[in-house]
């Protein structure tokens, strides 16, 4: 931590359950330079990677439809939400975690992986960095049929649709998951799929 203008932070855990909630307490300088006290809360639950799978020949992609109890807290109707594969890194480095994920999610296995960037999602309350990646598929690289693990009460459905119907999506408000949207959008302005 490198930040001059950032000093004596304390930091309290609120919660230790799910993930990790913590209460930070500082001194900030303004840009006025005054100093105050600030308190801010963080959510630590890891950082992620997620893919975008697509096939240059059908142009067609791969996505999942799993209930996101927050979405549901908030508005969501069912609380289903169609996303890109995604999952925590754990101990693994994000290249390893999305490769695994993605077999996991949605039975396909990939080798060949591009990192395209790297975001945090919520940065106002959440720590997580999302490192997001693109890889091309074939149907000979489905080795299962996907859905998650049991034991994580994974319940995931595998969705392959064209492209252009996820564009499609996105508009009418069907994909409102900020990865998926970000890779879509990647995928179309560098003419993934040509």
């Amino acid at each position: 931590m490198n930040n001059q203008d950032v000093k004596n932070i304390k930091i309290d855990i609120l919660s230790d359950n799910w993930y990790t909630l913590k209460k930070a307490t500082f001194d900030y300088k303004r840009s006025d330079g005054k100093w105050e006290t600030q308190q801010r809360e963080a959510y630590d639950r890891g950082n992620g990677a997620g893919i975008l799978l697509y096939n240059k020949e059908t142009k067609y992609i791969i996505l999942t439809r799993q209930f996101r109890m927050p979405t549901y807290l908030n508005g969501n109707d069912n609380g289903m939400l169609i996303e890109v594969c995604a999952g925590l890194l754990d101990e693994d480095n994000p290249e390893d975690c999305i490769k695994r994920e993605t077999e996991e999610e949605t039975g396909y296995k990939v080798s060949d992986v591009t990192k395209v960037m790297e975001a945090y999602m919520s940065p106002g309350s959440v720590t997580e960095i999302l490192y997001l990646f693109t890889a091309a598929y074939t149907k000979d690289m489905k080795v299962s049929e996907g859905g998650g693990h049991e034991d994580e009460q994974e319940n995931i459905e595998v969705l392959e649709i064209p492209f252009d119907k996820a564009i499609e999506m996105m508009r009418t408000g069907e994909i409102r998951d900020a990865k998926t949207m970000m890779l879509l959008q990647f995928a179309q302005i560098h003419n993934l799929l040509e």
